[in-house]
């Protein structure tokens, strides 16, 4: 025990160094435009070819394979970085699978991985070098020094000169003048030294082309080439003795585990025996099976304990935020990486399709800026979600780094994220619930969009607005207003929100979190007002009072109100969003006024005596009404949390009716309007709905 203790004590720390950068981030996923014969033949050779390669990636970390007839026969082949230990390769296959996997039902496609690499198609592709879909991936970070240049340069044809005569890899590290670049080559093993050394060079003449930025991929059909200013290869010296020595320790290990496996077979048998004689009720109506859906998914697993010490067993002082099916906990991992951990409300059938939705949603949306599920838990009693980086809070000392180069950062990656999902992914996705507390950073502040509990999947050839059965969802602060007075659902819903958001970020205030005198203001309306009076630099967050910045600040100020702008089809699509983004030069509209307006109204008494006024203590009752026309629904809203707790209807012409399903002596409330109050303020400049808060208090 004490020889056990000593080696992994001496292992655990190079464990960490390569668990701390595991290359499993998406590069690049390009799929086939033409579609197969037989989506279901081809998936089920997919899934057989899959079976074969697997333990083949794991001795190899190499593998290639066909299966089926034509014209529906497939062949796919994968590769890992020879820097990957087995395991980190097997997870790297794991992970990239499922990605191509929504490629189908096209004839296949390619996917790249920091890690490794998967091609599949309707034709044996072996041996292609290049392809006319080779391109390029460079960051947007940039070295302009000439130092770097002429780095760059000397090391590239070194790499593609030993490449093919070590195996088709290489790594290469080059200093000069204190300037340091790595390199990484890699051929796919299938290829000899003359294909390998062609493709390796038409790849130095694409990533040329990333010059002067601090990072660069060639994505070449046989061969993958990367450079860097930073160490991003694992050991490989290291990683082999690591794996010889833990190998040793599993099979010790194995030989203790057979023996207690006839206790384990006992008991487990013994546990199915008491299930059937005392079956469980589950609640009525639940219809999705969660452990056949990790299964199919494939994601890999964390032990609940292991979320426990991560969270501190879900202490308060963890959490987040919470959601309308969950709460969210901060958590760091033994190797120090922060993590999100949903912990989810299942408990009817709504919710349970909502976390469906959300792990489909991910599982066909693949983007740097979009969250990555890593983990999940599907027990009986616990179901958890596990995501890499850490929930954007309001804090006002984090809020402090957040200097305006990291927020125009935070503001672009979402608007990446967001016009892939209008328009990269093969369906069509409307998030409908962007807001700053779904939007995740990781370590360099790169954000990722999260929580995709309540999209929407349309296809590409549906109606131009999509009605969802008049169902609201959403955050209040954050729904357009086409989408709460009708359930009209279009990208232009998302583009509002992103708007909303945008200012929230410039400001660093909340969009429902500015009073003025006894009127319940908005920021969207507040910064439309100062950009009115020509003083917009009155809303911008004081720590971002920098004069060389403060003109591209008023500009996004603009862009984030001609995003809010109460006429969908004035707002620009995301498409036009991140072109204004990217250059500076572009001519903007002036925009319109915003839709919302607000104005306090007092309620009398409810006219049930016995009602629980606590219920309306922190509410607030918001008028949904078309233009010239009487309000036609009532919205009963919690004031700190914006969240949605009951509609109601107008009855008659001077009383709301509102239902509360939670109360179970008097489940409706009637508020009556006597002649005295004030009727809600309809605007008449606007052409969609507006919105007048009234306070609820008894």
């Amino acid at each position: 025990m004490a020889a056990f203790l000593i080696i992994f004590f001496l292992i655990a720390p190079s464990i960490r160094r390569c668990r701390a950068d595991n290359r499993l981030d998406l590069v690049a996923r390009s799929c086939e435009t033409a579609t197969v014969r037989s989506k279901d033949d081809y998936l089920k050779n997919y899934k057989l070819i899959l079976r074969h390669m697997e333990p083949e990636m794991y001795r190899n970390k190499f593998a290639f394979h066909e299966a089926g007839k034509p014209p529906d026969k497939l062949y796919v082949l994968s590769q890992c970085m020879d820097d990957f230990s087995r395991v980190e390769c097997a997870q790297c296959f794991t992970r990239i699978t499922n990605i191509l996997h929504a490629c189908f039902p096209t004839t296949g496609g390619r996917v790249y991985l920091d890690g490794c690499f998967i091609r599949a198609n309707n034709y044996s592709f072996y041996r292609e070098v290049t392809s006319h879909a080779d391109n390029e991936r460079c960051s947007d970070d940039v070295e302009t020094s000439d130092d770097f240049k002429m780095v760059l340069k000397k090391m590239l044809p070194k790499m593609v000169q030993e490449a093919p005569y070590r195996k088709g890899f290489a790594l290469y590290k080059e200093s000069w003048n204190g300037t340091t670049v790595h390199g990484m080559a890699q051929c796919w093993k299938i290829l000899d030294k003359d294909m390998c050394s062609s493709c390796l060079a038409d790849a130095v003449d694409l990533v040329y082309h990333c010059m002067p930025a601090k990072e660069g991929r060639a994505l070449n059909a046989g061969c993958f080439l990367r450079y860097s200013t930073y160490n991003f290869a694992h050991n490989t010296s290291v990683a082999a003795v690591r794996y010889a020595i833990v190998s040793f320790i599993i099979y010790i290990l194995i030989t203790a585990i057979v023996c207690s496996l006839a206790v384990a077979v006992g008991l487990r048998l013994g546990k199915i025996a008491y299930k059937q004689i005392n079956p469980r009720r589950e609640w009525k109506g639940k219809e999705v099976d969660f452990a056949a859906l990790d299964q199919a998914m494939n994601f890999l697993q964390f032990k609940l304990s292991t979320l426990e010490k991560a969270t501190d067993c879900f202490n308060k002082a963890n959490k987040l935020g919470s959601g309308g099916y969950g709460e969210v906990f901060k958590g760091t991992l033994p190797d120090g990486r922060e993590i999100a951990v949903k912990r989810l409300y299942v408990n009817g059938r709504s919710r349970s399709r909502e976390i469906y939705n959300e792990l489909d949603v991910i599982s066909k949306a693949q983007h740097k800026n979009l969250e990555n599920m890593i983990r999940n838990i599907f027990g009986t009693k616990t179901k958890m979600v596990t995501y890499f980086g850490g929930l954007w809070k309001e804090d006002p000392e984090k809020k402090k780094e957040l200097d305006w180069e990291k927020r125009h950062k935070i503001i672009m990656g979402t608007a990446e994220g967001l016009e892939y999902l209008h328009k990269g992914c093969e369906v069509r996705i409307i998030h409908r619930d962007i807001k700053a507390s779904n939007i995740l950073l990781d370590l360099k502040f790169r954000p990722k969009i999260a929580d995709f509990g309540l999209a929407r999947l349309c296809l590409r050839d549906t109606d131009k607005f999509h009605l969802v059965n008049n169902t609201v969802a959403g955050t209040f602060g954050y729904m357009a207003p086409e989408y709460i007075a009708k359930g009209r659902l279009t990208e232009k819903v998302d583009v509002y929100s992103f708007g909303v958001l945008m200012l929230e970020i410039i400001s660093g205030v909340k969009n429902t979190k500015i009073e003025s005198n006894n009127n319940l203001e908005t920021l969207v309306t507040d910064t439309w007002k100062h950009f009115q009076s020509i003083t917009t630099k009155e809303i911008i967050d004081e720590s971002l009072h920098s004069e060389d910045q403060i003109e591209e600040i008023k500009r996004e100020i603009h862009l984030g109100l001609l995003c809010t702008q109460a006429e969908p089809s004035l707002r620009p699509n995301m498409t036009k969003v991140l072109q204004i983004l990217r250059h500076k030069d572009m001519d903007m509209p002036s925009p319109t006024k915003p839709p919302f307006f607000y104005e306090s109204l007092n309620f009398p008494s409810p006219v049930n005596p016995s009602f629980n006024s606590d219920l309306l203590a922190e509410t607030t009752i918001v008028f949904v009404a078309d233009r010239g026309t009487k309000p036609l629904k009532a919205f009963v809203v919690n004031r700190r949390s914006s969240s949605l707790i009951s509609v109601g209807s107008i009855v008659g012409n001077n009383s709301i009716s509102i239902g509360f399903p939670s109360i179970h002596d008097d489940p409706s409330i009637r508020l009556r309007l006597l002649p005295h109050h004030r009727v809600p303020c309809i605007v008449p400049s606007l052409s969609v709905s507006s919105l007048v808060s009234v306070d609820g208090g008894v």
